[in-house]
């Protein structure tokens, strides 16, 4: 398959910071394009190094991993050793896989782990303490994945990591923002002063050197999943565990498997896309969305009018609510995907829709199946030369996770146990809702917004696309798909474009600010919708393909976001 079976190429990549600079946008609203290559990422530095791996011959896949283990390093708040993710991709041979390498609850894990002695849920014990770390899933997926699909020795993907460790990166003007702001937590977290802690303040420019990160990366450069999941940083993991009082063990650790999974595949209008299956609730969502709006004419009543935000707000309720009845890890329930995405059961859900008014969230249920949220998940959208691309979402759910730093491992640990429901009905940090579905059990892996989505025209490719966001996820990356498809954007259009949010529970939109209107905010309310401006939502990263065989690559705005195409 060309491309994807290229002879093994050993290369050096020092010097990663002298690449060439990516093309420019030749006129407003369009960005970087390529002909060769595109990698779009939240950090510039990991968009150099996924670059930097395409031009040396590497393929989209190759490019990924250097791209998730570079986020490690550079993107401490959200890329992430210690998490997981979820993989789409698509290979030359017009073949599309799925790789979950989400975490999953340590067996000692139990179902009301998080419940005080008055059966109500204790606040932070999933979010802020060493028990909300789930079993990570990055490095044993990313293994599997270039095994699998890698075409340069797995040396040379991992190595500039390593280098970016050891010698350094500068830090944007709102990633010292960020570590200043989590200071003190972190001194109370930690019974050490980890790297990201220091006397002055953190400015922008500053170099951030992580020696002990640079050690264990080396581990997985030598060793693959060994490196990771037994030996000296099992070692630091567990070590970390016992000195907090976590609850993950070698034996999880050394039981940890990623699973490869069938798409969640479907149509709209003349685009057929493909998506992750649970234990993401993403692709099933999306589809349920898209199915039901397939049924108004988007194009029509325009970007962001009354009539497409009220459509696009009352289709999200009842999918939202059917995530929360329905969704969960199908290795322990019965997730009745074909039923939920079913066209007829779709259309009955879009029927229900009155044209002039809201239905309030307390009449939404979930169908009869026969806020503001924390950036700190990361998406890149990554394609090259052959045909190949690559759709990855990859978190440790809260910012920085539950902030405390694995001593001598030089990372952080995740906080996805809140992703579970800790009690059926109680919301987590995002303000979902979940229920049995989606209840902690020992192995089990907790329910994902994460939505990383391929979308093909006649076969082709035409769109990657992907977003953080927690609960926005779903609804970001389904407005960027109608922004381009139904409303004639460029892609750098379509994800700068202003959004706006809503998932049943509470019964809110929620919009950015100049999403709206104020006459279209008067409007909707008129129809019986509650409306509140908050800040950012999700931090979309996609390619566009162009019918002469162009790429445009689109990074969002709204953070450090950068795209390099050649």
């Amino acid at each position: 398959m060309k491309g994807f079976a290229l002879k093994q190429v050993s290369m050096c990549l020092v010097g990663l910071m002298l690449i060439n600079s990516c093309s420019q946008p030749n006129h407003k609203g369009l960005g970087p394009t390529g002909e060769h290559g595109m990698v779009v990422t939240a950090h510039p530095d990991a968009s150099r190094i996924g670059l930097t791996i395409l031009q040396h011959g590497g393929n989209a896949m190759d490019a990924a991993v250097a791209v998730e283990f570079a986020l490690a390093v550079c993107y401490p708040a959200a890329g992430n050793i210690a998490g997981g993710g979820f993989w789409v991709l698509r290979t030359s041979g017009e073949r599309v896989y799925t790789l979950d390498y989400r975490e999953k609850a340590p067996m000692a894990a139990t179902k009301d782990m998080y419940l005080g002695p008055d059966g109500e849920v204790v606040q932070g014990l999933s979010t802020q303490t060493i028990l909300a770390s789930g079993v990570p899933g990055t490095v044993d997926g990313m293994v599997r994945a270039h095994e699998k699909f890698g075409s340069l020795p797995w040396r040379d993907v991992v190595q500039p990591a390593v280098d970016m460790a050891r010698k350094g990166f500068p830090l944007t003007k709102a990633q010292a923002a960020d570590l200043n702001s989590i200071r003190k937590i972190l001194l109370e977290r930690n019974s050490w002063n980890p790297v990201f802690v220091r006397d002055s303040a953190w400015k922008e420019g500053d170099l951030l050197i992580q020696p002990d990160l640079a050690n264990t990366l080396e581990r997985i450069r030598d060793s693959k999943r060994d490196g990771f999941y037994s030996g000296q940083t099992a070692d630091y993991i567990i070590g970390q565990m016992q000195e907090s009082g976590g609850l993950i063990t070698y034996k999880d650790l050394q039981d940890y498997q990623s699973v490869w999974r069938e798409p969640i595949t479907g149509y709209y209008r003349d685009y057929r896309f493909y998506s992750m299956a649970p234990p993401s609730s993403g692709g099933v969502a999306l589809k349920q969305l898209l199915g039901i709006i397939s049924k108004t004419d988007i194009k029509s009543l325009g970007y962001n009018s009354v009539k497409t935000i009220h459509y696009m707000v009352e289709a999200e309720k009842r999918v939202y609510a059917d995530r929360a009845e329905y969704l969960g890890d199908p290795s322990f329930v019965n997730v009745p995907v074909a039923q939920l995405t079913n066209a007829k059961y779709l259309s009955k859900r879009a029927a229900d829709i009155k044209p002039n008014v809201a239905t309030p969230s307390d009449s939404v249920r979930a169908g009869t199946a026969a806020m503001r949220e924390n950036l700190e998940t990361t998406h890149y959208s990554i394609a090259d030369r052959w045909g190949n691309a690559v759709a990855a979402t990859t978190t440790l759910n809260g910012g920085f996770g539950c902030r405390i730093v694995v001593k001598g491992g030089g990372f952080f640990l995740n906080n996805e146990m809140d992703d579970f429901s800790s009690k059926p009905g109680s919301p987590n940090i995002y303000g979902l809702i979940g229920n049995e579905a989606n209840a902690i059990a020992p192995g089990k892996r907790m329910l994902s917004c994460m939505t990383p989505t391929l979308v093909t025209k006649n076969d082709k490719m035409f769109m990657v696309v992907g977003s953080p966001g927690g609960s926005t996820i779903i609804t970001s990356v389904f407005q960027t798909i109608l922004n381009v498809i139904d409303h004639g954007m460029t892609m750098q259009e379509a994800v700068s474009a202003k959004r706006f949010h809503h998932q049943w529970l509470p019964d809110l939109i929620q919009y950015e600010p100049e999403a709206i209107d104020s006459l279209t905010v008067t409007r909707l309310t008129a129809m019986g919708h509650h409306l509140k401006k908050i800040g950012k939502i999700g931090r979309v990263d996609a390619i566009l393909f162009w019918p002469d065989g162009k790429m445009e690559g689109g990074a969002d705005p709204r953070g450090d976001d950068t795209a390099r195409g050649f």
